[in-house]
Parts: C-alpha cells; structure tokens; sequence
C-alpha cells in the first residue's frame, strides 16, 4: 500500500468519526431542547395550603414549585374571591382545606384544560387587601399570599366595579389605606349602630341569684334599644344577634365592619364576686386595664370564644398583633367622647358602680374603625340589680337613657352639635 493509499483511507475513516461525532452532539442538543420544552410544558405543583385569622382578617398561603399563572377575580351572591391558577397540578391534603374566620368556605378543583380554580366564600362582604405571588427566600419555589378583611357592600360593590373596567392581575393594590384609618366617611350614609347582645347559644353567661340567664337579659334589653333607636328615624340599627345563637367575638366585630357601623354597643349583665357591688358601668378598650375589676371581667367575656369546645388559638401571632395595632387613636378617642356622654345620660336615671368608666382589653371592642363601648347594666350578683334587669319600667329607664346618648354623640358627629333625644 503506497502512502497516497493510507492518507485517503485515513481521510475517510476520520471523515466518518468526525460525522458520527456530529449526529451525536445533534442528537444531545435534541434530547436536551425537548427535556427543557417538557419541563416548560409540564404542569406546576400546588403543594401546600395554609389560613390563618379571625372573621375580621385573615390570611391565606398557597405553595408552589415554579412560579404560577393566575387571575383572579370577584363574586357576589355569595361573595366569593374567585383564582384561577393555569396548568397546575394540585398535591394539596383536603383537610388544610378547612375554612376558618372570614373565609367560610373553601373550594379548590380542577375547571379543565389544566386550570385549576380555587374558590374562597366570605361571611359577607370583604375586601382583597393584598394578592401576591412572591418567591421563596430559600429558593426552592413559589407561594401566593392572599390578605382579605371584613368590608362593607359598599366597598364590595365598589371593588366589583373597579373589576368591570380592568381585569384581576397577578398582584393588587394594596389596600391598606382603607383598613384602621378611622371611621368610615361615606357621602349619603346614614348614622349607623350596632348592638351586640352579649353571649348567647350554649354561652348563656352569667347566672343570677335567681337564676336569670345573662344571655336573656341581654338579648331583651338590646332588642328594647333598637326599637327605641329605630323610631327616631335618623339611624340605621343593627344586632349581631337577634335570636339564641352562639357567636364569636370576632364575628361581632365583623359584624360592626360590615355594616360601616359608627357606634359599637355590647350589652352585658355580669357577676362579681365582691359582695355590695351594684349599678352600671361603661367599658372602652386598652391595652391596660383601669382596675383589677376591669381586668378580670374581660378576661371572663374573653373567654366567650372556649364554649361549644372552640378553644381559640393564635396560630399566627402576627395577625393578632395587626389587629392590635390597628385600634386607632381618632376611633379610641370617639369611644371615649361617648362612653363620656353615656356615663352621664345613666347617671340620671339608672344607679352607676362608683368610677364608672373604665377601660380593659375586651375583643368585641377592637374594631380599628369603629367606635366601641361595652355596658354591664349591672350584676346579676346583686338581688337588687338582678331584680331591676327584669323590671320593664327601669329597663324602660335605662333604654331611653342610651338613646339619649346616642343622638348627642351623632349629632356631635355631624357637626350640629345639639341632641335628638327626649328624656325618659
């Protein structure tokens, strides 16, 4: 074989290496684009569901490996915040799904063509305080953070209407302008009150002497006041209760919200232990009681929320202390300017416990915009107080007394300054 020979057979044989080298490096740049398009193309996870909260706020987390594609949108009839999450695979145990506070019910499923929507229904109007999608600080995926708080019909209404004319994206505003900025101003809105029958359901409360139930009491004095409220014409009244039923503090105070109330009013009836004690008191909240007193009955109303085996806990302390910083000083300050004007409209009428307003940490009385006051008419430890609770002609009395101070207190609110009210 001459040397011409070996240099073209050489040729040809590097000639077919260095073709098979290309089909191979042509055929990993294949395998490795599809791998990336399968990727692309294969559904994300939604791996994790957390809520947290009460009827007035709540918070709600939903997990994810890669970033995911939502809209969302609102519903009414009920009121629901609708979010549809495109090609998403849900890896979530049914039982996280378990509504609490705000959110009374919890939908999630898929809807076809590999969307998958979750649906959140409120207990009444709310509002979308925040919707995110944020990445995880460790790296290893995605995750929705949903705010939403108790809002009034006309605050959904008014969302409903923003979402008419654009369409829900992947981050909203943040509203944290509306919540805790002190009470409500709405053009047209009537003067409106809410009354808040204080425990009911299977929390009857205290027991008098002989045998009154405070849930009764309560429930018949408050259902008197509204009627008084009512025929003056000039407010809207509203109860958190106007039957037997059991509810939480914090649907009282969502209760208030909704209703854009400008006055918060519970109604109590308590025991003490301290023999002699007689006469009504009005309570607004701090974060400090004015007395021991003070302090051990909102402990006792507090404990509302451990009846029918609902031992509440604060699983997300940070959601607590929101709701605890957003008690405003302009709304402290109007409780105060009433529990004032309450305080001397009983005292001409019905008996008052000496220093008779005082303050402690009640629940039912930290709605961050609306003023809030809680009256213990009296102690159905007392025969005497106990005796008058049920005596129409002081419950009458004592009625009148508050309806008096209502009207001072709206009408200082609008700004003129002199009463609607007649004596009792």
């Amino acid at each position: 074989m001459g040397l011409a020979d070996f240099t073209d057979k050489g040729c040809r044989v590097g000639g077919q290496i260095l073709g098979a080298f290309r089909l191979l490096l042509l055929m990993a740049i294949f395998l490795a684009c599809s791998s990336v398009a399968d990727a692309a193309d294969a559904p994300l996870v939604a791996k994790g569901y957390k809520m947290a909260g009460d009827a007035t706020k709540v918070r709600i987390v939903m997990d994810f490996d890669r970033e995911p594609d939502i809209k969302w949108f609102l519903l009414r009839g009920p009121n629901r915040l609708v979010i549809d999450l495109a090609n998403t695979r849900l890896a979530i145990d049914a039982k996280d799904l378990k509504p609490r506070g705000l959110v009374k019910g919890v939908r999630l499923g898929e809807i076809g063509d590999g969307v998958s929507r979750l649906i959140l229904t409120g207990k009444g109007p709310f509002a979308v305080d925040k919707l995110d999608v944020l990445k995880n600080d460790d790296g290893t995926g995605y995750r929705i953070a949903i705010d939403m708080s108790a809002a009034s019909e006309r605050e959904f209404d008014i969302a409903l209407a923003n979402q008419a004319l654009t369409t829900g994206s992947t981050v909203s505003t943040d509203k944290g302008g509306r919540v805790g900025t002190g009470p409500v101003s709405n053009p047209g809105h009537r003067f409106t009150v809410v009354l808040d029958p204080g425990h009911g359901g299977i929390d009857g409360g205290a027991e008098g002497l002989n045998g009154t139930i405070e849930k009764n009491v309560t429930l018949a004095f408050a259902t008197e006041l509204r009627d008084k409220l009512a025929a003056i014409g000039k407010y809207d009244v509203f109860m958190t209760r106007d039957t037997d039923e059991y509810l939480r503090l914090d649907d009282r105070v969502r209760i208030a919200r909704q209703h854009e109330a400008d006055l918060l009013i519970s109604i109590h009836a308590d025991t003490i232990s301290v023999k002699g004690i007689r006469g009504a008191t009005v309570y607004t909240v701090s974060d400090k009681a004015s007395d021991p007193e003070a302090q051990a009955l909102a402990d006792r109303e507090n404990l509302s929320d451990q009846f029918a085996g609902m031992v509440i806990k604060d699983d997300n302390k940070e959601v607590t202390d929101i709701l605890i910083d957003l008690i405003r000083r302009e709304t402290h300050t109007f409780s105060m300017s009433f529990a004032h004007t309450l305080v001397g409209q009983l005292s001409t009428s019905v008996g008052l416990i000496n220093n008779p307003q005082r303050s402690a940490g009640f629940k039912v009385l930290k709605a961050p915009d609306v003023p809030s006051v809680l009256v213990e008419l009296g102690y159905l430890s007392n025969a005497k107080d106990e005796a008058q609770l049920l005596n129409a002609e002081w419950r009458g009395k004592a009625a009148q007394s508050i309806t008096n101070a209502v009207a001072l207190f709206a009408s200082a609110r609008a700004g003129t300054g002199t009463g609607t009210g007649t004596g009792g």
